[in-house]
């Protein structure tokens, strides 16, 4: 298990490696001067070209890319364009709100996906498996920054029930020891704290689930399906089981297995596809700051940022591989 861990752990370099090749050659093809966004229009050519020459745009696209890889091997993603802060020292002050945010999704995903996706399995061609598919397919189907718009307009516009934007009221005194504002809630047992930072997390995790919870009903449906037709389950049955201790005990964690899979890949891909999501509600994560700087075309923020969200779905992916031999000891991780 140890050796397989260090193998996978090796096979993140290339990736990373490969995905800031692309990012840098999509940069180089996007039109816009960002000498020109930090000066404005009426910059003099001479005033802009000492920007660039600042900013180190004169130099080919290859010695920008070896100075990248230089400063990346020191763990130094550099400094942004316009604020001229520590790239590193901004991710890890949002990145946690990402975090925060996709584990609320996912947690929703997981408990709704999984029960619906059960439920549907055992009461096949019911009403309510038909109601529950035709919903998935609903929710799938529905862009994210629609329903994130629709849900701020009915829930927080018209009946005030929550709020439209943040991660926490204003005039809310909460003491930030892990930048996890929930976690910092519980540990200084700040309990308004808590509900303030809870009833401003569920809009936006709400809306960031409907798509996974989509794909984790459908998929935990067709998996349970396929296992309950096993010899072995008709055994249980033949014995006199429960239908739920059957169901539970026998069916499900073997069922697991592509439900796990599916998860691990809606997670990883969450911690990147929150950008709209966080856009629209204004969470300040990291999706959002990638978002800024597209638009003010900061090299810095959109290389970095990038990076540490392929990192991170590439870790995801190795912790649902070792799932796999943990949930079935059947599995080999060979």
């Amino acid at each position: 298990m140890l050796s397989f861990i260090i193998r996978r752990a090796f096979s993140i370099i290339p990736t990373l490696l490969g995905v800031s090749i692309i990012i840098f050659l999509m940069l180089a093809i996007t039109p816009g001067d960002p000498a020109e966004l930090l000066l404005g229009e009426r910059a003099t050519e001479e005033t802009l070209e000492a920007m660039r020459e600042h900013l180190g745009l004169n130099e080919p696209l290859y010695v920008q890319y070896g100075m990248f890889l230089k400063r990346l091997i020191k763990f130094d993603l550099g400094e942004t364009i316009w604020t001229r802060q520590k790239v590193w020292d901004e991710i890890k002050q949002r990145y946690p709100a990402t975090i925060e945010l996709s584990i609320a999704a996912m947690f929703l995903s997981c408990f709704f996906g999984i029960i619906l996706g059960i439920i549907s399995a055992t009461k096949q061609y019911s009403w309510f498996d038909y109601m529950s598919m035709i919903a998935s397919l609903i929710g799938v189907s529905i862009p994210v920054f629609w329903l994130g718009l629709v849900l701020m307009l009915v829930f927080s516009l018209y009946l005030g029930w929550f709020p439209m934007s943040g991660r926490m009221g204003i005039g809310i005194d909460l003491e930030i020891i892990t930048n996890f504002y929930v976690l910092d809630a519980i540990l200084t047992r700040n309990w308004p704290a808590l509900k303030d930072v809870l009833w401003h997390l569920t809009l936006p995790a709400f809306a960031l689930s409907t798509i996974p919870l989509a794909i984790i009903a459908r998929m935990t449906r067709s998996s349970m399906l396929e296992v309950l037709r096993q010899d072995y389950i008709k055994t249980a049955k033949a014995k006199g089981l429960g239908q739920t201790k059957i169901v539970l005990k026998h069916a499900l964690r073997n069922g697991l297995i592509p439900v796990i899979t599916v998860i691990g890949l809606q997670f990883g891909i969450m911690l990147g596809a929150a950008i709209l999501t966080e856009t629209v509600f204004a969470w300040p994560g990291v999706g959002k700051w990638i978002f800024d700087g597209v638009v003010k075309r900061d090299y810095m923020v959109i290389q970095g940022g990038t990076l540490v969200v392929a990192a991170c779905f590439v870790i995801v992916n190795l912790i649902v591989d070792v799932l796999y031999a943990v949930i079935n000891p059947r599995i080999s991780v060979k």
